[in-house]
């Protein structure tokens, strides 16, 4: 499988296209908008009612993108904190962005097949992004946009096929939060435009929506026993949704509908369908949404800022 000629003739460097409040018009209106959502429903769709442990990685390609991970998960032992007097922002970080930034090619060079290898201009940039920012030193929303537009790009490439669709979000994505967390430890990472507790968690968002899809239909689990720490902890392997509570439940202290007011409030919710739905309409509105989220994304010729045009 190669990647047609039409997209070979198109591949650039992503740019930044939304740098006012008016040009949220154009992301809404775009064709990039379009199919950033459609590959966020079709992945919620794949992973509906499937535990991480029964998806088996078939695919070479999956394989190999989580070897990537494995990789820049190494990078974080051989790049240890730095002594310095403040407590957030370790300057290390610096050193592993600036790495990643290098290499990012290289890395996606040895994982895609050469006939793949003319998109990497543009995927590389979104492979950069996605761990945070290196000025700032935080992480949020947007950095883990990125990667999902990363893994968008590489199903419109065709370098991934529909039927690997629950193996990229289980295998591949899980990876990188697992990596996401390393780093927001080690490095004790800001996060990147929190709103304290109303936000679901200082980071991430996704692995929320996909992770609630996982657990529809599930046979015990309801939504009002996850903020039970000990259910959490036993079904975080199998469930991203129950990996975040775990995760939260390690880095904050106190009462949990003090530290994480929201998804207490989402534990009330009686059906995973009705979490699931209700985070979606969320992340559109409070994500995608916000201006201070978009001026930060980058757009391409596979995720382009041009008018989506209804078929």
């Amino acid at each position: 499988m190669s990647i047609s000629q039409e997209m070979l003739q198109n591949f650039m460097t992503p740019v930044k296209e939304v740098s006012s409040l008016g040009d949220m018009k154009k992301w809404d209106e775009s064709e990039a908008f379009q199919e950033y959502m459609g590959f966020i429903i079709s992945m919620n769709e794949a992973v509906k009612g499937k535990k991480i442990s029964s998806v088996a990685v078939t695919s070479e390609n999956v394989k190999k993108m989580c070897e990537l991970l494995e990789t820049l998960d190494k990078w974080i032992d051989e790049i240890p904190p730095i002594e310095q007097p403040q407590r957030f922002g370790n300057k290390a970080f610096r050193t592993f962005y600036a790495k990643l930034k290098d290499e990012s090619e290289n890395l996606l060079k040895e994982a895609l097949p050469e006939d793949f290898h003319p998109c990497v201009v543009e995927i590389a940039t979104y492979l950069t992004e996605s761990v945070g920012n290196s000025t700032r030193i935080d992480y949020g929303t947007g950095h883990e946009m990125s990667f999902a537009m990363l893994l968008c790009c590489l199903f419109k490439v065709g370098y991934f096929k529909a039927e690997d669709a629950d193996q990229v979000i289980l295998k591949i994505f899980d990876r990188y939060l697992t990596l996401m967390r390393k780093l927001q430890v080690t490095y004790r990472m800001e996060p990147a435009g929190s709103h304290g507790v109303w936000s679901l968690d200082d980071y991430q968002f996704l692995p929320f929506i996909w992770g609630s899809s996982q657990l529809i239909g599930h046979p015990r689990l309801e939504p009002r026993s996850f903020p039970d720490e000990d259910i959490a902890a036993s079904f975080a392997k199998d469930y991203m949704f129950m990996g975040c509570i775990k995760f939260i439940n390690q880095v904050k202290s106190g009462p949990f509908s003090e530290h994480s007011n929201q998804l207490w409030n989402i534990s009330a919710v009686p059906m995973w369908e009705k979490v699931n739905s209700g985070l979606i309409k969320m992340y559109k509105k409070e994500v995608l949404g916000k201006h201070p989220v978009i001026q930060h994304v980058l757009f391409g010729s596979l995720l382009p800022i041009k008018k989506h045009q209804a078929s």
